[in-house]
C-alpha cells in the first residue's frame, strides 16, 4: 500500500488561488490559476458535493453507485465573497473556500469545525498508466473516531488503521487483512457529539488512512480517476447513514422466506444427497427454508447447465424439494468456460460479450472449469443478455434464487489473483482499463443477475446473493463475508464485519456461519449459531474438506441448542421483517453498534462485541470457548434481560451468564416484540395470531409490526400492513395504543399479547373505552391476553 509519506514526496501538485468563480443554481465553480476546478454542490441543507478536475477538464460525470431515487432539494444556499474566503451557507452548514489555495473548512450553524482540509486536495501525475493519483487530507479533529468502510475485519473503530479498496478474493483472511472482498469508500467521523460521513465515490484502487502515519491527519487517495466526494452532516450518526443510503440506495423488500435459516456447503450433490440432507431437516423438526447447490451440480462447471448424472430431472427435483418447504439456491460464477460446443460460450462470442486485454485478444483466466473467458457487465448490452440466460433456470426448471460468487473477479494462478490490469471494459459508453472497472465487475455482473431474476421470478420477488461488492451493489442484492475460518477469532470477526456493513448502507449482510474453511466443533458452531441467527442474513455454508457442518452433525446436546435458536430466528420473522421495512423506507440500519445507537455516551466509542437487532433487542455473542457467561456494556436505559426478565440498569459494564444455551438478549423496556409461531419454513402454518411481548415501562415507547403478503409486489400498491404501537405505563396502569396504515387483511384475527415486567396485578380491563370482562380475553394470570387485532386502545389497571 502507499504510504500517506511516500504520496507527499512524489512531485506533488496543490492549487494555487482562485481566479474565477460562478454559480449555476445548486452548483459553484471555483478555478485556480494553475487550472484546477472545484465543482461544489449542495444536494441537501447537509449533503455536500466536492469534485476536482485538473487542467480545466472534468471527466465524465458517471457513477455506478448513486441510486436513481436519491431525494435531492435544499431550503436556503447563500454564496458571499469574502477578502480571504468564499462562505456558502445552507439551513444546516456553513463552507470556507480559502481563496489562496482553494482548501475547505466546514462547520455548523453556531461555528463548530466538522471537518476541514489539511493539505487538502493535491494530485500527482501517473507517468505509468496517464492521468492522476488523486489525494485528499482532512485534519483529525481532537478525540475523533471513524466507523464504517464495509466489511474490513478490524475493530468498529478505525481510528489508527489504513484500509484499502481493492475488491479481492482472500480466501481465509485474516484480522486486519486488506483489501477484502468489498469496496465500500464510505466512512462516518465523530467528534465533540457530531458525525459526519465523506463517501469517496472512486472505482479506482482507493486508500484510506486514518490518523495512523500522522495522528492528526486522515487522508483518502485513489490510484487514478477523480477527487469526486460526498460530505453528509448528521449531526447524528443515524442521519449521516440514512443520506448516504438514500444516495446510494436501498434493495426491494425480499420474500420472507429469503430470512429464514439457510443452508448450504461445498457441495451437496448427487439429488439423493440433495434430498437427504432436507429430510433430515424435516425429521429433526429444525427449521430451514433454502438449500444450496454450489458450483458441482453443473456440467463440467458450466454455467447455466445441469450435470445429468447427479441431477437427472432438476425440474422435478426442485419441485419435490419445494413441495416439503425449500427454496433451492444455485450459484452462477463469471468464468465462461472455452468451449466451441457450450452454447453460452457460443453466443458470447457471436455477439462479442467477452472482455478484451488492450491490444484486442480476449482476456482469458484459469478459474473452476479450466480456462475461461469473461463477460464485460460493464456493457448494457451483455448484462441484458445474462439477464435472459436465467430464463430456463428460473422459469422452466424452478430454481428459486441464485448466487453469484468468484466475481471479483477471482482468477486462479495468477499473484495479482484477478483480471490484467489491461482488460478493457466499456463502462457504459466510458470505455476504461480494468484499474477502473474492477471494483464495478462483480457489482454489475449481479446487477445482471437481479434484472434477470427480477424477470423471470415474477409476480414473486428475486433472491440474490454476491459476494464482491463495490457501493450501490445493495439495491440488487445480498452478500456475505466471503471465505472465513472456524476459530473463534473469526466469530469475532464476523460480528464487527456484520455490523460495519451495515452502518455503511448495506444491511442485508451475514457470514459462512460455523466457518467456511477448517472445521468448528461443536461448541463453536453453537456460539456462531447465536450470532448467526441475529444476522439479517442467515447461512451455514462450508468447504466440506474437513466434515460435515449441518446442524446435527455435532451430536444431541448442540442440535438441541442450535435448533433452539433457529426457532428463535422463525420467531422473530415479523420483528426482522419490520427491522427490513425500516432499512427501505428509511435507511436505518439492521444492526447497530452501539456507538450508532447512543453516541453522546463515549463508552460506545469503541465497544465491538455488542450490538442492537433492529431498535429494541441487545444482543452480545459469546466469543471464546469454556464460557460460563461474559461481561458486557449495557447501553444507557433499562432493559429486561430476555431470558429471565430481570431488569437491568444500563451505562456500565456487567457480567451476564450465558452457559452453552444461551447468550445475552436483553429486550429494551416498553418494547412491543412481535412474534409468529414456529414454523419448519416460511409459509407452513396458517397464522391464526400475532404474538405480542410486551415490556412494561414507567414512560413512554413506540414499536411497530410490518406486514404484507411477504411476496409480489402488491404491497407497492398499498396492500400491506402497518401497525403502530405506543405503550404507557404508569405504577398502576399500562395503556398500548394502535395505530393502522395500508390495506393488507392479515390472515389472524386475534392479537395475543404476554405481559413482562408488570408491576401490578391486572384487576380490570377496557378495550376501546369499554370495560371488558377478564374472561372474555382469556387472561392467564398476569402474564397474557387475546384480543382482536383491531384495537384502537387497550387500557390496563392494576389494584
Amino acid at each position: 500500500m502507499i504510504t500517506t509519506t511516500q504520496v507527499q514526496k512524489k512531485g506533488n501538485q496543490f492549487p494555487n488561488e482562485i481566479v474565477d468563480f460562478k454559480q449555476e443554481r445548486d452548483r459553484l465553480y471555483f478555478t485556480t490559476k494553475n487550472g484546477v476546478i472545484l465543482e461544489l454542490t449542495v444536494l441537501r441543507d447537509s449533503v455536500i458535493r466536492f469534485r476536482y478536475a485538473t487542467e480545466y477538464v472534468f471527466e465524465p460525470d458517471f457513477s455506478y453507485a448513486i441510486s436513481d431515487d436519491v431525494s435531492l432539494g435544499f431550503n436556503s444556499l447563500e454564496v458571499e465573497d469574502g477578502k480571504l474566503e468564499y462562505l456558502i451557507t445552507t439551513s444546516k452548514l456553513r463552507i470556507y473556500i480559502n481563496k489562496g489555495n482553494l482548501k475547505v473548512k466546514i462547520t455548523d450553524l453556531e461555528g463548530t469545525i466538522i471537518n476541514e482540509d489539511e493539505t487538502g486536495f493535491h494530485w500527482e501525475e501517473n507517468f505509468d498508466y496517464g492521468g492522476n493519483i488523486v489525494k485528499m487530507s482532512k485534519v483529525t479533529q481532537s478525540a475523533e473516531s471513524y466507523y464504517g468502510m464495509g466489511d474490513k475485519a478490524s475493530h468498529t473503530n478505525l481510528k489508527g488503521k489504513r484500509a484499502n479498496n481493492w475488491v479481492t478474493d482472500q480466501y481465509a483472511f485474516g484480522k486486519d487483512q486488506e483489501p477484502l472482498y468489498k469496496a465500500i469508500p464510505f466512512y462516518v467521523g465523530l467528534h465533540n457529539d457530531l458525525a459526519y460521513g465523506i463517501f469517496f465515490d472512486n472505482s479506482f484502487s482507493t486508500y484510506f488512512d486514518f490518523a495512523h502515519e500522522r495522528r492528526n491527519v486522515t487522508s483518502f487517495w485513489a490510484d487514478g480517476g477523480e477527487m469526486n466526494y460526498y460530505f453528509f452532516f448528521g449531526p447524528k450518526m443515524s442521519q449521516v447513514v440514512e443520506a448516504y443510503t438514500n444516495l446510494t440506495g436501498v434493495p426491494e423488500l425480499p420474500p420472507l422466506w429469503a430470512l429464514g435459516f439457510h443452508q448450504s456447503k461445498w457441495s451437496y450433490f448427487p439429488e439423493k444427497k440433495v434430498k437427504q440432507i432436507a429430510n433430515t431437516f424435516r425429521k429433526l423438526k429444525i427449521p430451514c427454508d433454502a438449500i444450496y447447490l454450489d458450483i458441482d451440480y453443473m456440467d463440467g462447471f458450466r454455467c447455466f447447465t445441469w450435470d445429468n448424472r447427479r441431477f437427472p430431472d432438476p425440474k422435478r427435483m426442485v419441485k419435490e424439494l419445494e413441495e416439503i418447504g425449500f427454496k433451492t439456491i444455485t450459484m452462477i460464477d463469471p468464468g465462461i468456460k472455452i468451449d466451441r460446443d457450450y452454447w453460452v460460450y457460443q453466443e458470447a462470442m457471436e455477439n462479442d460479450y467477452f472482455c478484451k486485454r488492450a491490444d484486442g485478444p480476449h482476456f482469458k483466466g484459469k478459474v473452476w472449469p479450466g480456462e475461461c473467458k469473461f463477460p464485460d457487465f460493464t456493457n448494457p448490452a451483455v448484462r441484458e443478455w445474462w439477464a435472459d440466460l436465467y430464463k430456463e433456470m428460473i422459469a422452466d426448471v424452478g430454481v428459486h434464487g441464485v448466487w453469484n460468487d468468484m466475481n471479483e473477479p477471482a482468477i486462479m494462478d495468477v499473484p495479482s489473483k484477478t483480471a490484467n490490469l489491461d482488460v478493457r471494459h466499456d463502462y457504459d459508453g466510458h470505455r476504461c482499463s480494468h484499474r477502473k472497472a474492477h471494483n464495478v465487475y462483480g457489482m454489475q455482473m449481479v446487477r445482471a443477475t437481479f434484472e434477470g431474476l427480477k424477470k423471470y421470478t415474477f409476480p414473486k420477488r428475486p433472491f440474490v446473493l454476491t459476494r464482491a461488492a463495490y457501493s450501490g451493489t445493495q439495491r440488487y442484492c445480498a452478500t456475505w463475508t466471503g471465505d472465513n475460518v472456524a476459530t473463534w477469532e473469526h466469530l469475532w470477526i464476523a460480528n464487527v464485519q456484520a455490523q460495519r456493513m451495515c452502518m455503511s448502507g448495506y444491511s442485508f449482510i451475514g457470514s459462512d456461519i460455523g466457518g467456511f474453511a477448517e472445521q468448528p466443533n461443536g461448541e463453536l458452531f453453537a456460539r456462531w449459531i447465536q450470532l448467526g441467527i441475529f444476522h439479517p442474513f442467515c447461512r451455514v455454508h462450508s468447504s466440506g474438506d474437513h466434515g460435515d457442518q449441518e446442524p446435527w452433525s455435532f451430536g444431541k446436546e448442540i442440535t438441541d441448542i442450535v435448533r433452539k435458536f433457529i426457532e428463535l430466528r422463525y420467531e422473530l420473522l415479523p420483528y426482522i421483517y419490520t427491522m427490513f421495512y425500516k432499512y427501505v423506507n428509511d435507511g436505518l440500519p439492521m444492526l447497530k453498534s452501539l456507538v450508532f445507537y447512543d453516541q453522546e455516551d463515549s463508552q460506545t466509542h469503541f465497544r465491538t462485541d455488542e450490538f442492537i437487532f433492529g431498535d429494541q433487542i441487545l444482543v452480545c455473542p459469546v466469543q471464546e470457548p469454556n464460557a460460563q457467561g461474559r461481561r458486557m456494556y449495557i447501553p444507557r436505559g433499562k432493559w429486561y434481560n430476555y431470558w429471565t426478565d430481570e431488569v437491568v440498569e444500563g451505562g456500565d459494564e456487567k457480567w451476564v451468564a450465558a452457559g452453552i444455551d444461551k447468550i445475552p438478549i436483553f429486550v429494551k423496556e416498553g418494547a412491543i416484540v412481535p412474534k409468529y409461531p414456529v414454523q419448519q419454513y416460511v409459509g407452513e402454518k396458517e397464522l391464526t395470531e400475532l404474538k405480542l411481548d410486551v415490556y412494561y415501562k414507567d414512560g413512554t415507547e413506540n414499536s411497530m409490526v410490518y406486514e404484507d403478503q411477504h411476496e409480489g409486489y402488491d404491497y407497492k400498491k398499498g396492500r400491506f400492513s402497518l401497525r403502530k404501537f405506543r405503550l404507557r405505563g404508569k405504577p398502576k396502569e399500562l395503556i398500548v395504543q394502535q395505530f393502522k396504515d395500508g390495506s393488507y387483511i392479515t390472515p389472524y384475527n386475534k392479537l395475543r399479547l404476554q405481559f413482562h415486567g408488570l408491576p401490578f396485578t391486572i384487576k380490570k380491563i377496557e378495550l376501546d373505552n369499554e370495560k371488558v370482562d377478564l374472561k372474555s380475553v382469556k387472561l392467564n394470570g398476569n402474564n397474557n391476553i387475546e384480543i382482536s387485532k383491531d384495537f384502537t386502545e387497550l387500557h390496563l389497571f392494576g389494584a
